[in-house]
């Protein structure tokens, strides 16, 4: 039972990273492209019937880690919680800096939540990448110093960063240079996503340039993944181990390229959605491949001391997973109606919205 809610958990954030993804990728376009008031105005009505339903999905996934993972959760939410809280605040940024905007028509007004909305959403993007980071490089669990365990096994604290900066310290910190890394990654690649869903739900007159910007974005996309892949081996010395025991599970990574590949034809392209549709792929692959190479690890351990965290040495007892999928199930018809009945009311382009005028 384990195996199938580990499946729905990063089903639901690879939901998650795909739909609230193209929401921080808009946020950062908004911040870096946007300079007139039509364009701003084509952005945040792209994203604004769905933002806030798309946040729905983090929200979910953290109910299910709780309900089929708890060590998982406890030992997550007590090691993480720095960046956990600064994510929190990023995300009620980004929230009111859509919404009071339009409270006041003044400039020094819109331009302060404008700021707030953008670079809220920069930081959203770089924060998940770093915590991806710190997922495939591991935490000192049990806080081991010198060979020696001062917590409980599934315990750890992380500062923001430690003095080396080192992603092999013994005391680690959320911030060093390999997790620093795939933040930019994560930067970029929804950068890429934000800009693709703006070019397929508006006929903004930045569409053009926004093809350019993720066609030559994409050449720092690809020199950043085939980066990544090879200081990867720094952290892990055998980081395809699963793949070659499991050759099926290259069908992730041959998902990943695909989407890479394709975003490099975007200026041809004769629908506006397949742009969206080759970064959602990306996306999707990116982060299946590399959870897939530590399975089944979930956090792993970067001393010998303690075990890594695995999905069977944090699951729930198997009764009560067994419950749960008769929730789930009627959790994820609601939830697919629901979702059928928005995208098919707010379906074709979104110039005409109007969100957030007052």
């Amino acid at each position: 039972m384990e195996l199938f809610w580990y499946i729905v958990l990063m089903t639901m954030l690879s939901i998650y990273v795909i739909l609230d993804g193209y929401d921080f990728g808009a946020g950062i376009i908004h911040l870096f492209v946007a300079k007139t008031e039509k364009d701003k105005k084509a952005i945040t009505n792209s994203i604004g019937p769905f933002w806030d339903a798309n946040e729905v999905w983090l929200i979910a996934a953290g109910g299910v880690l709780f309900f089929a993972f708890p060590t998982l959760y406890a030992s997550s939410f007590s090691g993480f919680y720095l960046p956990l809280i600064m994510i929190l605040w990023l995300l009620i940024f980004r929230a009111i800096g859509l919404e009071l905007r339009g409270q006041i028509h003044n400039k020094i007004w819109e331009t302060i939540w404008d700021k707030a909305f953008g670079v809220a959403s920069l930081l959203l993007a770089l924060f998940f990448g770093i915590a991806l980071g710190n997922i495939v490089r591991g935490v000192n669990l049990g806080m081991v110093t010198n060979g020696i365990s001062a917590q409980e096994p599934h315990y750890f604290f992380l500062p923001l960063w430690n003095p080396t900066f080192s992603p092999h310290a013994e005391h680690l910190g959320i911030i060093d240079w390999f997790t620093l890394f795939l933040g930019i990654v994560g930067v970029v690649a929804l950068a890429i996503h934000g800009a693709n869903w703006i070019i397929f739900k508006t006929n903004s007159d930045i569409n053009q340039k926004l093809k350019k910007l993720v066609f030559n974005l994409n050449f720092v996309l690809f020199g950043l993944v085939v980066t990544s892949l090879l200081i990867w081996h720094i952290i892990e010395p055998k980081p395809f181990h699963n793949f070659l025991e499991y050759p099926w599970l290259w069908i992730f990574p041959a998902i990943t390229f695909t989407g890479l590949f394709g975003l490099f034809k975007v200026k041809s392209f004769k629908k506006d959605g397949l742009g969206f549709l080759f970064s959602s792929l990306f996306l999707f692959g990116g982060l299946t491949s590399t959870v897939a190479s530590i399975f089944p690890k979930v956090l792993p351990s970067t001393n010998d001391v303690n075990p890594s965290l695995t999905i069977h040495n944090v699951a729930a007892d198997d009764y009560g997973l067994s419950v749960g999928v008769y929730w789930f199930v009627i959790a994820a018809v609601l939830v697919a109606v629901y979702m059928f009945v928005q995208y098919r009311i707010f379906k074709g382009k979104m110039d005409n919205v109007g969100y957030g005028e007052h």
